[in-house]
């Protein structure tokens, strides 16, 4: 019997779930505007004993891999590797715009549509990735500059194109004049009660990340702007 316990922090969304061999037995989402740190791991214990459940139960830990908020997804994979070092269980990842596309999967059933999920990175960038009707991937996660032009390759090639994700609208927006090919899904985010069939998959086959070396992907490089006020040391010069 396997436990897993997923959590999703790459958006101002902390998830948190918890799965009996892929099936959901009990989720909680909260949106934060501040950081998901003070709220993580109440939020687990709390699920663990709503399941009836133990620490001790777990057999494997599910963490996002990003794209999305620096700071978040480092909260959620500290959290995930010091459960699973302490367990000594395995790290699972999955990617936070796949657990967005496998909410949506289902939603038309043609063959020649494409989805892709969009984090928002601010003004007019995206976080995307491109899959098909059976979540195969066409484009690998990528961000972007949203312009006109952007998907005109896949408006070319399919019926449909969705978007959905906290940084679809702004793109939906720009792309309904191009074509009415583009199509807008509202309400998906990232969350951890759509891990479970991904993550138990990755379980069963032993797909599990280095505990020491595993990084998620921030679809950039982390900036952090030089502060303005003159330090201590800036005055004493």
């Amino acid at each position: 019997m396997s436990f897993i316990l997923s959590i999703e922090t790459s958006t101002p969304i902390c998830s948190v779930a918890i799965h009996k061999e892929g099936e959901l037995m009990a989720n909680t989402d909260l949106f934060l505007e501040k950081s998901h740190s003070n709220s993580l791991t109440p939020l687990i214990e709390e699920l663990l004993q709503h399941c009836d459940l133990n620490m001790s139960d777990l057999s494997a830990v599910a963490v996002s891999s990003g794209p999305g908020s620096y700071t978040g997804l480092r909260i959620g994979l500290s959290t995930a590797k010091g459960l699973c070092y302490a367990l000594d269980i395995p790290l699972l990842s999955i990617s936070s715009l796949d657990s967005m596309t496998s909410q949506v999967i289902n939603f038309d059933a043609s063959e020649n549509i494409c989805y892709i999920p969009m984090i928002d990175a601010r003004r007019m960038e995206v976080f995307y990735k491109v899959s098909g009707h059976n979540l195969k991937g066409i484009e690998k996660m990528s961000n972007l500059i949203i312009e006109e032009d952007s998907f005109n390759n896949l408006i070319e090639s399919y019926n449909k194109v969705y978007l959905f994700g906290n940084g679809s609208l702004k793109a939906y927006e720009l792309l309904k004049n191009v074509s009415d090919k583009f199509t807008w899904i509202k309400g998906i985010d990232p969350t951890a009660k759509f891990y479970g069939e991904m993550a138990y998959e990755k379980f069963k086959q032993e797909q599990f990340e280095d505990l020491a070396y595993f990084e998620p992907n921030y679809g950039k490089e982390f900036y952090s702007p030089k502060s303005k006020k003159k330090s201590f040391l800036d005055l004493n010069r």
